[in-house]
């Protein structure tokens, strides 16, 4: 075939088949995220934490599979294994990656400096170093913040009306994971007429150690700062602190769902939508460093009434009416 010929039978070829005009570019155009996770792999009975996210993105027109990559990377609670995801996620040339936590997030700064990162994560960005400012961050992070010391007096509070006399209680943190609110959560036990007894652990190893200590220490209820750890495995957590015949209370409702008495602070599933429309608008141009940091100002209370059977503890009526949502 000569080459007039060639070209004629290409050209016929695409008129009759005009996909083919439009689907190697479709293919490379279809935009690629990334989920940098410190937990395990969603299952049975391990909710999935980027429920909310997904949601999110389906609302805003992006729909896994359809015209949007996720490509998900799951450090199952080891925070040795999470630099080595994240440069997974840099080779795979994703276009951003959302980060959960202060250890994801710093291996996502490390891995890279160019591709975007939304953070859901942190207590006070500038102090943390990863943004300049709230209103304009700078840099490739931007997104919204997880914890909240001033919620530690709240949940100490709702802790103790839930166990009237309540006097001792231990609270469950990483210490890496935790580096500022310490004044501020002491401020708010003494208040209170509550006396700490702090538990620091760096992983599941440390777990039972910690609760023999808090026994020991005549503890009658237990805090857990829900940093990644401590979501990570807050289904071994709830089991020890009913074994251990221990009240508690935690911030993020997946805890209250495990197993914990407890929780108040802020919905994941609704930062996960926020972090979306962060995606969306980065995906449509807009730079990280541009877009404004976000400390979320709605807070769920979610008690766990199965559990405070277990633990033989009568709920107060009217600590129940104030609940937002109720576990029977």
């Amino acid at each position: 075939m000569n080459r007039r010929h060639l070209l004629e039978f290409g050209a016929a070829s695409l008129a009759a088949h005009p996909a083919m005009l439009w689907a190697q570019p479709a293919a490379a155009a279809m935009p690629r995220i990334g989920v940098l996770s410190f937990g395990t792999a969603p299952s049975g009975t391990n909710p999935d934490p980027a429920t909310g996210f997904r949601q999110g993105l389906r609302e805003l027109g992006l729909v896994e599979g359809r015209n949007l990559m996720i490509d998900y990377r799951y450090a199952d609670g080891r925070p040795d294994r999470l630099a080595a995801l994240a440069a997974e996620l840099v080779q795979l040339r994703v276009q951003v990656i959302l980060a959960g936590g202060p250890a994801t997030l710093q291996a996502a700064r490390n891995a890279t400096s160019t591709i975007a990162i939304v953070a859901m994560a942190g207590q006070d960005p500038v102090d943390e170093g990863w943004a300049q400012s709230l209103a304009r961050p700078g840099g490739n992070v931007t997104g919204l913040t997880v914890t909240f010391p001033e919620l530690g007096p709240k949940q100490l509070e709702l802790l103790q009306h839930a166990v009237p006399g309540l006097a001792r209680v231990a609270v469950l943190l990483a210490p890496a994971e935790f580096t500022k609110g310490q004044q501020i959560l002491d401020a708010g036990a003494r208040a209170l007429g509550l006396q700490l007894q702090m538990l620091e652990v760096s992983g599941a190893d440390d777990f039972e150690a910690a609760f023999k200590r808090a026994t020991q220490g005549r503890a009658q209820g237990l805090y857990a700062i829900d940093t990644n750890t401590i979501v990570t495995h807050r289904f071994r957590l709830a089991e020890l602190a009913v074994s251990a015949r221990l009240p508690s209370v935690s911030g993020f409702a997946l805890l209250a769902e495990a197993g914990f008495l407890m929780s108040y602070g802020t919905d994941i599933n609704a930062l996960g939508r926020r972090a979306a429309t962060y995606v969306d608008k980065i995906l449509k141009g807009a730079r990280p460093g541009d877009l404004a940091i976000e400390r979320p100002t709605e807070f769920e209370l979610v008690i766990n009434r199965k559990t405070a059977g277990a633990l033989g503890i009568a709920l107060p009526r009217s600590l129940l009416l104030r609940a937002d949502r109720v576990i029977e």
